[in-house]
C-alpha cells in the first residue's frame, strides 16, 4: 500500500504556518481546525519545518514567560523527514516510530502536497487488512 492509496488523491489541505508567525498564531490553528501538527513554510510549497503541540507543550513546561510571543522558528523542527505519495505505508509507519514523531509532510515535485499522521496510516493498514 502506497501513502496515496492510504491518504487519498493529493493535493490535501495542509495548515502551514510562516517561521515569523507567533507560537499563539500556531497554537489558534492547532485549536480551531483540531489538528496535532503545522508545517511551517514561507511560501505554501518549500518545508522549512514543523511544530507540534508536543513541541510547545515541552518548551512551556521549562519557559512559560512570553513563550506566545515567541516565532514558530525558534521552537519548530528543522530537520524535517518527508514522504512522498508513492511511498510504501509500511516503511514510513516504521520511519516515523523510529523517530518517535506522529507527523509527516507529503511532498511532490519537491511541493508540498499533503501532511499524514501515523493514526491516518495505522487506521488505512488496518482497513486494508
Amino acid at each position: 500500500m502506497r501513502i496515496s492509496d492510504a491518504a487519498g488523491p493529493f493535493p490535501t489541505t495542509v495548515y502551514t504556518v510562516k517561521p515569523g508567525d507567533t507560537i499563539a498564531d500556531t497554537v489558534d490553528l492547532l485549536a480551531e481546525y483540531g489538528i496535532g501538527a503545522i508545517v511551517v513554510t514561507s511560501d505554501d510549497t518549500t518545508v522549512e519545518g514543523i511544530i507540534s503541540e508536543r513541541d510547545i507543550v515541552r518548551f512551556l513546561a521549562h519557559e512559560q514567560e512570553g513563550t506566545l510571543r515567541i516565532p514558530v522558528e525558534d521552537l519548530m523542527t528543522r530537520k524535517v523527514i518527508t514522504c512522498s505519495p508513492g511511498d510504501d505505508v509500511d516503511t514510513i509507519i516504521k520511519t516515523m516510530l523510529d523517530g518517535r514523531f506522529r507527523h509527516m509532510p507529503v511532498v511532490d515535485d519537491g511541493g508540498l502536497c499533503g501532511l499524514v499522521s501515523l493514526g491516518d496510516l495505522a487506521g488505512a493498514r488496518i482497513a486494508d487488512g
